[in-house]
């Protein structure tokens, strides 16, 4: 069976066909940038304390935090007891010990600040005190569509193709995230938004397996590591310049839908993989295609083109009894993940302005995909996914010491070994999505996408989880996160080697790789 790359040889690797394909792809991916991060902003709580209307003092009992009083955020001194003291002639305060009132919840609702944000969901719904767990849950349940979305989208591009999965996951987030202004109650809204999380990542992994497809040689590495990555990180950075002056989160959801629409002409720019077609025995179409590539690439194409390049139709059953090895060993590895999305939400909190640590956690992933790439082109990608994840632990472990040992919180240094973690995981996570394509053959590359990211999806479900863990153990995350490296460079291990070599078509060359 002759090898795909070398039967398309003749198109070249970087005529205007791939240049179209390379750039329309990375601007599908944008989208996905500012759309998995859109919470650090909808969900983040402003500073707020119980309303009182009519009563001026005292207002609410009062706590102190980091040395200045403030007033308390879940009760006040009950009125009618104000009420009657000021009737009899007491001031609170000089003539009664505040200590000695009784209080009450914030029965009238609260006064949330303005200084940051003009509204988010916290200050929409009352996400505060004893409704306080709806906000970590909201961001799980987003996480938890994008989970189930990456399952099912690799499944669904395998049997109905890359193209329409990829651009029916992009409706998907239009459609809701603009629907989303519209919700009348929290219940509502977390409906709405896991249906936007089901289309969050499985445009990502449609067009990061489109591309790989599509693309051969240099450019294919080009486009895996650093081409999806640099969209995503686009996005990324674009999300706090928006915040920023969209500080309603009705208006900056509008915003973030708006774009979308864009990318309505790019269906009749954007093939379908010739490389599914002819594992679906479509060779007809699949040669259409390539001619058109040679055309718009203006070389000329062989009178035959696809004779004996087709691959074999599989079952999803041959995911799970073939390669099973690899599949559980990549479960493993994935774990990493986890790490990326801790650390994202956490550097977040790291300045006390919210749209500069969030630019700067996405500023940071730009030399981590270029990283990246210079690695899948150069070295390795067992040696390199084990030196990224020491690199890893030994920033865990280092911030762990420093804490209990020093007293380090948000120092310099804290930030900086935060930031040299989050590009650590950012690299290595970048790398694991072009090593998972170039493992799998054809039939089943998008499913085997699709699962691996499942496995990560959990990872971002737990992050906010595991970042509140440091309520009780401000040690604890990063513990987590250690353990979880040494377990990822373990498995790590015993993957088969990808580097330089070509992409599997059948089952057969995949298991001889393994062996």
């Amino acid at each position: 069976m002759r090898d795909y790359a070398e039967t398309i040889g003749f198109l070249g690797q970087w005529g205007r066909f791939q240049q179209i394909v390379f750039f329309s792809l990375v601007a599908t991916i944008m989208p996905n940038g500012f759309g998995a991060f859109t919470l650090v902003f909808l969900t983040d709580t402003p500073s707020h304390h119980c309303l009182v209307s009519g009563y001026c003092l005292p207002r609410n009992t009062s706590l102190e935090v980091d040395g200045k009083q403030e007033l308390s955020r879940c009760s006040r001194y009950r009125l009618d007891v104000v009420r009657n003291l000021s009737a009899q002639g007491y001031i609170p305060g000089r003539d009664v010990n505040l200590t000695d009132l009784e209080e009450e919840g914030c029965v009238d609702g609260w006064s949330y600040s303005k200084d940051i944000y003009e509204s988010t969901i916290v200050s929409e719904f009352d996400l505060v005190c004893s409704n306080q767990w709806k906000q970590p849950f909201t961001s799980t349940v987003f996480f938890v569509g994008g989970l189930l979305g990456s399952f099912l989208s690799g499944q669904l591009s395998d049997r109905y193709g890359r193209k329409p999965v990829l651009f029916a996951a992009l409706a998907l987030q239009t459609v809701f995230t603009f629907a989303q202004v519209f919700s009348g109650s929290w219940i509502m809204f977390l409906i709405i938004l896991f249906i936007n999380g089901l289309g969050q990542m499985s445009n990502f992994v449609a067009a990061l397996v489109l591309g790989s497809e599509v693309l051969t040689g240099k450019v294919r590495v080009l486009y895996s590591s650093l081409g999806t990555c640099l969209g995503f990180a686009i996005g990324y950075m674009i999300l706090p310049l928006l915040a920023y002056f969209l500080r309603d989160w009705k208006s900056l959801s509008l915003a973030l839908s708006l774009p979308c629409v864009a990318y309505v002409p790019f269906w009749w720019l954007m093939p379908e993989s010739p490389r599914w077609l002819l594992s679906r025995g479509r060779v007809e179409e699949a040669e259409a295609i390539i001619r058109t590539a040679a055309k718009w690439n203006k070389v000329q194409a062989l009178r035959i083109i696809c004779e004996d390049c087709g691959v074999s139709e599989l079952s999803l059953k041959h995911y799970w009894i073939n390669p099973r090895s690899t599949t559980l060993i990549l479960c493993f590895v994935f774990t990493m993940i986890v790490g990326y999305y801790s650390l994202s939400f956490n550097t977040a909190q790291l300045h006390e302005n919210p749209y500069i640590s969030c630019f700067i956690s996405a500023v940071v992933e730009i030399p981590a995909y270029i990283s990246s790439w210079m690695a899948l082109l150069y070295l390795p990608r067992r040696l390199f996914t084990d030196l990224i994840r020491v690199l890893s632990l030994t920033v865990y472990l280092y911030l762990q010491t420093k804490q209990m040992y020093y007293s380090l919180d948000l120092s310099n240094l804290a930030l900086a070994l935060e930031m040299l973690g989050k590009y650590s995981i950012t690299t290595g996570s970048s790398l694991m999505f072009a090593y998972t394509a170039e493992l799998y053959p054809t039939v089943l590359r998008n499913t085997a996408t699709g699962i691996s990211n499942t496995v990560s999806r959990i990872g971002s479900c737990i992050a906010p989880l595991l970042l509140s863990l440091g309520m009780y153990y401000k040690y604890l995350p990063y513990i987590i996160l250690g353990s979880l490296a040494v377990v990822a460079a373990f498995a790590a291990l015993f993957l088969p080697e990808s580097f330089k070599k070509p992409l599997p078509e059948t089952i057969e060359q995949m298991q001889r790789r393994e062996r």
